[in-house]
Parts: structure tokens; C-alpha cells; sequence
């Protein structure tokens, strides 16, 4: 792990799902006037545009609301990609100095779907074409009675600091008692306005059900992110970090993916093997837990190479280790030559005999380079 790695809280190890690329969403805010809630759930990190000015005033690249004259304060609704016991958040408040939101607390809780489609027909959202609007008293009073404000507290109100470098990131372990909670929503409440650059939401996915019969018969990705599935360990991450491999969106650009320095290691000159591998004493891997954690039959792996043109790994292998022996790797998918920015799929014919079911697997390259996504495709009937 990077030094810098290693000073983040442990929680930012675990998967992050209110980020717009984890499919996370907006269902409700109080106030976009000066820039919209979908802003603060950008994959990418905040900027700052000196010169910039929209009619509704300063372009500011997060959530933005206005200066508040009426009793109360502003708060919004996240959907979360997916089912989540979440162990932590990030709040960034990069740029917004003097406007940045003093005080706030998140809940967590789940809407049913006929709520969540009485928010979406009556209360449209449109990412851009939200700045410079505010709810009615009608509509805030309508998404009031739904009982938002009484989810449970998994950050109770406390004082964020201005964003420059030095102050703007902020991270907030949930209580150990609420962390076994499963949400499906928050509600960021702001005391009493102001603004946020980026919020993230870390912990564990609860998704998969073992009983459901389509489950049981159809192969799944069961390392998705999505699904279950999670980062575990990673030899480097230099420039991007391995759980962006089971991100649900596709890959925007290189820094959406995962890739390694280049090692110290390599030859002063390369020298290939009869299949054209590069015969290099080093590599790097990454480990990841299934979304099915007493163990599924692999079908098919999928290696994404997108966007790596210059800088793809030379090769890869698949190992997976089971519940009982998680320290124990198992070959699945012996050494594969790699290509620049393309899909690489691994079926049955590639894939060795699996004996055992799989509960982790650990994806190495070499000896260097990105990845872009992987997928792991299974069933959990017996083989």
C-alpha cells in the first residue's frame, strides 16, 4: 500500500457507493440555487474556476444553496448504489472558503419504491438544469411528512472547517452501533446552508440474496461492487485505486481504474517466451471478496484493458481461495497475454477445473500497469 494509502482511515478501504459512478443519485435537496446536489457526488475531484459565473452568481463545483432567509435549514436525500452497512464519510469542502457549510449530520434510512416514485413524478430532477431553484413550501411540506428527519443519526451535527488544502477534507467514522445498520438512503442536513464539494460513503455492500432461485441458476458478477463484492488487499496503487475495478459505471478515463507504478525491478532489457511473455522476476495484485461469501463456481472473467493504450499490464492470472482457506490460492486462470485498451474475456476453456468454491480471488498483473474493470462471473449451484 502507498504511503499516502496508509494515513486514510481504514473505513476509505471499503467500498464507496453515494459517488455518481457507484450509481449513487439525488431524490431530493431543499435548494440548488448557486450549484446543484448531483454536483457534489462527481466522481471526478473538485476545481475551481476564478472567472466562471452562471445568472444564479458564482459557478462553484459542489452543493451550493443560497443564503437562507426563512426559518429552518437545508438537506437533501442520496440514494446510495446499493444496500449499504456504512462505516464511514468523507466531506469535502474544497473552495468553499467563505461559504462553506459550518455545521452539519447525515441519518440513514430506506425509502420504499412507491415513496421513492412519488418523490421522482412530483419533484423532477435534471442534474444542471437544477441550479437556481428551491423547493416550494407545498413540496418541502409534501417530503416532510415522509419522515426523513426521524432515520437514524450515523453522524450527529458537527463543525466542518473552510476548504483550503490544508482543512478541506473531513472524515467521520459512524458510530460502532449504527454500523451494522443496512440504509439504502441518507439525509444530509446543513446547518443552516452553505456549501459542500463532495461527499463519499464507505462500507459494506448488502446485496446478494443465496436463496434467490435466479441466483442460484444464472452466473452473476459476483465480484461487483454492486454485489457484494469488495477490495481486500493490493500490492500498489500509485496512481488508482483497485476497487474502481468493480465499479458498476464504465470506465471514464485512465484515472477510473486501477494502475501501478512502474516497478523498479524490470529488466534493462525485456525479453519475451515463446508466447510472447515478458519474462520479468516482479508483478502486482489485487484481492477481492465475493459477493457470495460461502462460495460460487467461476464461468467467466473478464479483464478490461479501456483507456490503457500506453501503460496495460503484459499479462495476468486469476487465483481464487475459499471461505475456509483464505490464504490459499488456487490457480484458476494461468498466465494470459494482455492487450491495449480492449475487453479480454477468459470462458469455461480458459478457466482451470475449480475443486473448491470460490470466496475470494486475486487478480495479478505483470509486471506492471492498469486496469480498467473485471468481472467475475458465477453461479452458486454446486458444479
Amino acid at each position: 500500500m502507498d504511503a499516502s494509502q496508509s494515513k486514510l482511515p481504514a473505513f476509505t478501504e471499503l467500498s464507496e457507493v453515494a459517488s455518481i459512478g457507484s450509481n449513487g443519485s439525488i431524490l431530493f435537496a431543499t435548494d440548488d440555487w448557486f450549484a446543484p446536489a448531483e454536483w457534489m457526488l462527481k466522481d471526478t475531484e473538485p476545481v475551481f474556476l476564478p472567472d466562471a459565473y452562471t445568472p444564479f452568481g458564482k459557478w462553484m463545483d459542489g452543493w451550493e444553496t443560497r443564503r437562507k432567509r426563512t426559518p429552518g435549514h437545508d438537506w437533501c436525500l442520496v440514494e446510495l448504489g446499493a444496500p449499504t452497512q456504512v462505516a464511514g464519510f468523507m466531506i469535502d469542502t474544497a473552495f468553499f472558503t467563505g461559504n462553506y457549510v459550518p455545521r452539519i449530520s447525515i441519518q440513514g434510512g430506506t425509502l420504499d419504491g412507491t415513496i421513492k416514485r412519488m418523490l421522482q413524478s412530483s419533484i423532477a430532477r435534471d442534474g444542471d438544469e437544477n441550479m437556481g431553484t428551491g423547493r416550494t413550501t407545498e413540496e418541502l411540506g409534501m417530503v416532510e411528512l415522509i419522515g426523513t428527519d426521524q432515520w437514524d443519526v450515523l453522524l450527529p451535527r458537527t463543525e466542518l472547517k473552510p476548504g483550503y488544502e490544508q482543512t478541506r477534507r473531513h472524515y467521520f467514522i459512524v458510530p460502532r452501533g449504527k454500523q451494522s445498520l443496512v440504509v439504502n438512503h441518507l439525509r444530509v442536513n446543513m446547518f443552516p446552508d452553505g456549501g459542500i464539494a463532495r461527499l463519499r460513503a464507505y462500507g459494506t455492500v448488502v446485496r446478494l440474496n443465496l436463496n434467490d432461485s435466479l441466483a442460484a441458476r444464472k452466473p452473476i458478477d459476483m465480484i461487483a461492487m454492486l454485489n457484494g463484492g469488495r477490495c481486500t488487499g493490493f500490492s500498489n496503487a500509485h496512481y488508482g485505486h483497485p476497487r474502481n475495478l468493480i465499479k458498476p459505471s464504465k470506465p471514464t478515463n485512465m484515472g477510473d481504474g486501477w494502475e501501478t507504478a512502474r516497478r523498479l525491478d524490470r529488466p534493462p532489457v525485456l525479453q519475451v517466451d515463446g508466447a510472447g511473455i515478458l519474462q520479468v522476476p516482479g508483478s502486482e495484485w489485487a484481492s477481492f471478496q465475493l459477493g457470495v461469501p460461502d462460495g460460487c463456481w467461476i464461468v467467466c472473467v473478464c479483464i478490461d484493458t479501456i483507456h490503457f493504450k500506453g501503460n496495460f499490464p503484459d499479462n495476468v492470472r486469476v487465483e481464487y481461495a475459499t471461505k475456509d482457506e483464505r490464504d490459499v490460492w488456487i490457480s484458476l486462470l494461468e498466465r494470459r497475454k494482455l492487450g491495449p485498451n480492449q475487453t479480454h474475456e477468459f470462458g469455461a476453456a480458459d478457466l482451470l477445473p475449480q475443486e473448491k468454491a470460490a470466496s475470494l480471488v486475486r487478480i495479478t498483473i505483470a509486471p506492471d500497469g492498469g486496469l480498467s474493470r473485471v468481472r467475475v462471473f458465477g453461479t452458486i449451484t454446486k458444479p
